[in-house]
C-alpha cells in the first residue's frame, strides 16, 4: 500500500478557520481522496513536528502534502502556524513527491499591516493554486473531475482516518464546508475570498449532511459553519436572495444526524444583507437561535464606520445599517440558556490601513462601538486588525505601500479595551456565570488557561495548575480586557486557596485573610460583618458552602 502524509501548517482565512482546536477542510477532504484511492495516510500539525529534531522521517512516504496559508492573521492559543523557513525545510526534503497547497501558495506573512510575499517554493513538485483535492485526485487517477461536491461526497467517509491524529480529537472543531466564494455583486478591495474562490457556490443541504454523519460516527461531535462568506445567502436561488427553509433543513438535518451533538455554530454573515432582506433574515437568525448551541458568533466584516472608507473599498456605505443589525441579531438572539450565556451575538471585525483612512477614521469607529455600549447592545467580540495586501486584490494593486499611523492605531485598541471591551465582557458573561467543558490549552506560571470549543471562545484563566486538555467547568469571577478568570466549578468557600480568594473581583488580599481565618462558615449569615454585604452577595454566585 502507498504510505501518504499530511503535513498541517494550519490556514486562516476569510471564510475558514484551520488553527487548532478547528481542523480546516483542506486536509480533511485531502484525506477523503488519498484514501479513496487506496493509500495509507498520516497526519501531523505543524506545532507536533516541532517537537522533533528530526524531520527525514517524511521522506518514507510516497507522496508528502503540506497545508498552508494565513490571509487574516490572528492571536492563536492552540497552535503557532508555520513559518517561511519551516516551509523551505520541508520543501528541501528528498526522495518524496511533494505538494504544497493553501493560501500560502499566492502570498505569505504571519502578520496584518504589511503586504503578502510570494515565497519560493521550487522544493517541491507541484505548487496547488486550485481546490487540492480535485488536484490530487485528477493527478493520481487520471481522471477529470466534473463535479467538486460530487468528488467529496464520494470519498468523505476515507476522510475521518486523519481526525483520530488530531492533537485534540475527539474535541475538534470541524470546519463544514456551506459554500465558497463571495455572493456580493463588488467586491471588497482586500477580500481573499473573490479572488480565490470567485463567485459563491452553493453545496447542496444533503451533501453536509452526509458529511456530518459520516464525521460524527468517527467520533467528533463539534461543528462550525465557518466555510460560508455570508450564512443569511445560503441558498440556491440565482440572486442569493435569503431562504430561512434551507437553514432549518440543515439545522435540524444535523441535530437528527448527531444526537449527542456538543457544539454547532457559525460564523460570517453580512450586515448590510441582513438589514436589505430583514425579514427573512430574522426567520433565519431565529432558526439559527433554536437549533444552535450557546455562545454562538455571527460575524459583521464590518472593517469600518466610516462612510468614505467603505465605499472607497466597495462596501455598503451606511454605517446606520450596522447599529440596525446588531439591534436585530441581539433582540432575538440575545436569549440566554441555562447557564446565563446568550444563543447567538454579533461580532464585529474592524480593518485598518484601508483606502482613504485618516484620523477621523478611528474616531468614527470608537463613536459607533460607544453607541453600542451606551444603548445596552451586547458584542461578543470585536477584532481589530490590519489589513493584509495579497496579490490579485485591488487594494494590491494600488498600494504599494500601507499608510497606517502605528501610534494612533495602538492608542485606539487600548482605548476599545479600557472604554468598550471590559464593560462588554461583563455584560455578556457577568460573574457567577458557568463555562461547561472549558479545556486546558496552556500553563504559564501557576495560571491555566483554557477554552471552550466554540467560535471565538473566551478565553478563560484559572488560578491553578492542570494539565494540558484537561476538562474544567469553571464559575466566571472576574474579567479582563479580552478574558475572563474562572474557578474549577463548584468551589467550595470553606476550602478554596487563597489564590481562588484573592481571583474574585473586589476581594482582595485582606478580605481573602478574613475568610480563611475564620472558616468553616456553616452559613452565608455567619459573613455579615466580617465581608461587605455586596462581596457577600458575589461570593454566593461563586461559591457553595456544601459539599
Amino acid at each position: 500500500m502507498m504510505k501518504a502524509v499530511i503535513v498541517d501548517g494550519y490556514v486562516d482565512e476569510p471564510a475558514q478557520f484551520g488553527v487548532p482546536p478547528y481542523i480546516s477542510t483542506y486536509p480533511r477532504y485531502c484525506a477523503g481522496v488519498l484514501g479513496y484511492l487506496g493509500y495509507d495516510v498520516d497526519y501531523f500539525t505543524i506545532d507536533e513536528l516541532r517537537k522533533l529534531d528530526d524531520w527525514d522521517f517524511l521522506r518514507e512516504y510516497d507522496l508528502l502534502l503540506l497545508i498552508a496559508g494565513i490571509t487574516v492573521p490572528g492571536v492563536y492559543i492552540g497552535g503557532t502556524p508555520i513559518m517561511d523557513k519551516e516551509i523551505e525545510r520541508i520543501g528541501n526534503l528528498r526522495d518524496t513527491l511533494k505538494l504544497i497547497a493553501g493560501p500560502v501558495v499566492r502570498g505569505y506573512t504571519i502578520k496584518g499591516g504589511r503586504r503578502a510575499k510570494k515565497l519560493n517554493l521550487t522544493g517541491f513538485d507541484h505548487v496547488i493554486l486550485d481546490d487540492p483535492e480535485v488536484y490530487l485526485y485528477e493527478l493520481l487517477s487520471g481522471e477529470k473531475v466534473k463535479d467538486r461536491y460530487s468528488l467529496i461526497d464520494r470519498t468523505i467517509e476515507f476522510s475521518t482516518t486523519i481526525l483520530k491524529k488530531h492533537p485534540y480529537y475527539p474535541t475538534v472543531m470541524i470546519e463544514l464546508e456551506l459554500s465558497r466564494g463571495c455572493d456580493r455583486e463588488r467586491f471588497c478591495s482586500f477580500c481573499t475570498e473573490p479572488v480565490f474562490y470567485g463567485r459563491m457556490k452553493v453545496r447542496k443541504v444533503e451533501s453536509v449532511l452526509k458529511e456530518v454523519e459520516v464525521l460524527s460516527k468517527s467520533g467528533v461531535k463539534s461543528f462550525r459553519f465557518g466555510r460560508i462568506s455570508n450564512i443569511l445567502a445560503y441558498s440556491y436561488n440565482q440572486d442569493h436572495s435569503p431562504d430561512h427553509r434551507l437553514i432549518k433543513d440543515l439545522y435540524v438535518g444535523v441535530r437528527k444526524c448527531v444526537p449527542d451533538l456538543k457544539v454547532l455554530h457559525t460564523d460570517n454573515a453580512n450586515p448590510w444583507y441582513l438589514v436589505e432582506h430583514r425579514k427573512e433574515c430574522e426567520k433565519i437568525i431565529e432558526i439559527i437561535s433554536e437549533n444552535n448551541t450557546s455562545g454562538d458568533v455571527l460575524s459583521f466584516g464590518v472593517e469600518s464606520f466610516d462612510e468614505k472608507v467603505l465605499k472607497l473599498n466597495k462596501r455598503e456605505g451606511d454605517p446606520e445599517k450596522i447599529l440596525t443589525a446588531v439591534r436585530i441579531v441581539n433582540d432575538i438572539g440575545g436569549i440566554r440558556d441555562e447557564n446565563g450565556i446568550p444563543r447567538l451575538l454579533p461580532g464585529v471585525n474592524l480593518l485598518f490601513g484601508l483606502m482613504g483612512e485618516d484620523e477621523n477614521t478611528y474616531d468614527l469607529n470608537f463613536t459607533y462601538l460607544k453607541r453600542i455600549l451606551d444603548e445596552g447592545l451586547l458584542l461578543r467580540r470585536i477584532n481589530i486588525r490590519k489589513v493584509i495586501p495579497f496579490p490579485a486584490t485591488e487594494i494590491y494593486r494600488k498600494i504599494k505601500r500601507i499608510k497606517l499611523d502605528e501610534w494612533r492605531f495602538r492608542k485606539f485598541k487600548e482605548k476599545v479595551r479600557k472604554e468598550i471591551d471590559l464593560p462588554m465582557l461583563r455584560r455578556v458573561f457577568p460573574i457567577g456565570t458557568i463555562l461547561k467543558n472549558v479545556i486546558v490549552e496552556k500553563v504559564e506560571g501557576k495560571m491555566s488557561f483554557g477554552r471552550q470549543i466554540g467560535s471565538y471562545p473566551i478565553l478563560v484563566g484559572i488560578p491553578k495548575i492542570f494539565e494540558k486538555f484537561t476538562r474544567l467547568n469553571t464559575v466566571i469571577v472576574d474579567h479582563g480586557y479580552r478574558s475572563v478568570t474562572g474557578l474549577n466549578h463548584p468551589v467550595n468557600l470553606n476550602k478554596a486557596s487563597y489564590n481562588e480568594l484573592v481571583a474574585v473581583y473586589g476581594v482582595g488580599g485582606r478580605r481573602a485573610e478574613s475568610i480563611i481565618l475564620n472558616r468553616p462558615f456553616g452559613s452565608w449569615r455567619e459573613l455579615e460583618g466580617l465581608i461587605e454585604d455586596d462581596i457577600i452577595d458575589r461570593l454566593k454566585k461563586i461559591f457553595t458552602l456544601e459539599g
